[in-house]
């Protein structure tokens, strides 16, 4: 059924979430794992370049500019691929073939892109939880991913994530009383 398990990840608490969802699966059902974070400049805390580089205009400033910029993005890259390498550790102690790839590019595409190469039967990933105008602005990896992905997608919602379901809030209430 599923086994190879796709894992779309960023550093946030829908990703560990997601992460640890597709570990369950994957060790319930022997399936391996290929845990995926896309280096992109649109993501949250990713270096920019400084807008006074001007390409060939204060060349000294120019190489400096781009010399901090580099180290930035290579920063920047080393620490999630730490984390996935972590994670990835994770999985293989909890019993589950795993493995991690960080390439750079679009997240929508190249998430899609992996399942296909890689034959992924499942995509598990975080959804931030973008409606409407912001969406729109912003783009939705998860929208993108969920009606171009050539295998199932199973997403991760931030209300799973932070508020306890109308049974655990009635148990916590009970114990609290």
């Amino acid at each position: 059924m599923f086994g190879k398990i796709l894992v779309a990840m960023d550093k946030s608490d829908l990703s560990k979430c997601a992460f640890d969802q597709a570990v369950s699966l994957a060790k319930a059902l022997d399936a391996k794992l290929m845990l995926l974070h896309v280096l992109s400049s649109d993501e949250e805390g990713s270096p920019q370049m400084n807008t006074l580089y001007r390409e060939g205009y204060y060349t000294e400033l120019d190489e400096i500019l781009r010399d901090r910029y580099e180290q930035e993005w290579n920063g920047f890259a080393r620490r999630y691929l730490t984390l996935l390498q972590e994670w990835a550790n994770e999985a293989m102690m909890a019993g589950v073939d795993a493995k991690c790839t960080q390439p750079s590019g679009n997240p929508s595409r190249i998430i899609c892109d992996l399942a296909k190469v890689w034959e992924a039967d499942l995509i598990v990933m975080g959804s931030h939880g973008r409606k409407g105008l912001r969406e729109l602005l912003l783009g939705s990896v998860s929208n993108y991913v969920m009606h171009h992905a050539p295998c199932s997608v199973l997403i991760a919602y931030p209300q799973a994530v932070s508020q306890p379901s109308t049974s655990q809030r009635k148990q916590e209430e009970v114990v609290s009383n």
